[in-house]
């Protein structure tokens, strides 16, 4: 497989403050990488720089081969990268249904069959397709933000903090589905502070410190590394 994503010497500034500090890594295609490190270690920073909602200080952006830095998000969407962000943001005022057409925007063409695929990985959206966004619990809001990034049929689906605030079991039915649409053939790139749940759905990780990397390896090797254990898994 060849890397669909490349990040090469990043560095993206906040004021005067270097939130990332010349990071690299790549993103191979059909895989499901994280990055994992506290609030603040500049995660959450470079996925919206990928996306083009932040702008980089230097560094390259290269997605399959085209360097995409600091292009237009709608640009970046419509070659094939998505963003599920944090806290979902869905539009509380319109139906699951007007939400996952909106993750459409840039299409022209007949949506009925990926809506369909989202009602098959989400049945419960379907049964509330009608329903207010505002009114769903948090799990089914998370699962409505999957949907709605999936209606753009991405490549690149990165994910910002998708288990934030949800119950134990509904995390793991969020990593359920994770895997069932990498399995389908859409590649994710993920940002998780539950860093268990996190290194055992990923194929490889890298731990991000005050804007930098420190570490890297596939999940099971970092899963079991003390250090991280200790710093991220509290054991």
């Amino acid at each position: 497989m060849s890397n669909i994503l490349e990040i090469k010497d990043l560095k993206v500034n906040y004021g005067g403050i270097e939130a990332v500090k010349g990071v690299s890594f790549d993103v191979e295609e059909g895989e499901i990488i994280t990055l994992i490190g506290s609030n603040g270690a500049g995660k959450s920073t470079i996925l919206n720089t990928i996306v083009g909602l932040v702008k980089a200080a230097s560094g390259n952006v290269i997605f399959q081969g085209q360097d995409i830095t600091n292009k237009d998000t709608n640009y970046i969407v419509s070659n094939g990268i998505t963003l599920v962000p944090e806290g979902r943001k869905i539009f509380p005022d319109m139906s699951v249904l007007e939400n996952l057409k909106i993750g459409a925007y840039m299409r022209n063409d007949d949506l009925s069959k990926d809506i369909e695929w989202v009602y098959s990985l989400f049945p419960r959206l379907k049964e509330r397709s009608w329903q207010l966004g505002g009114t769903l619990s948090g799990g089914e809001q998370q699962m409505l933000a999957v949907g709605r990034a999936l209606m753009s049929r991405p490549k690149l689906m990165m994910m910002d903090e998708p288990s934030l605030g949800l119950a134990p079991i509904i995390v793991r039915d969020i990593f359920s589905i994770i895997k069932e649409i990498n399995n389908q053939g859409v590649t994710i790139l993920l940002v998780e502070q539950n860093a268990n749940m996190a290194l055992k759905t990923a194929s490889k990780a890298y731990v991000l410190e005050t804007g930098n990397i420190t570490m890297t390896g596939s999940g099971e090797e970092l899963l079991h590394n003390e250090a991280i254990r200790e710093a991220y898994l509290g054991t």
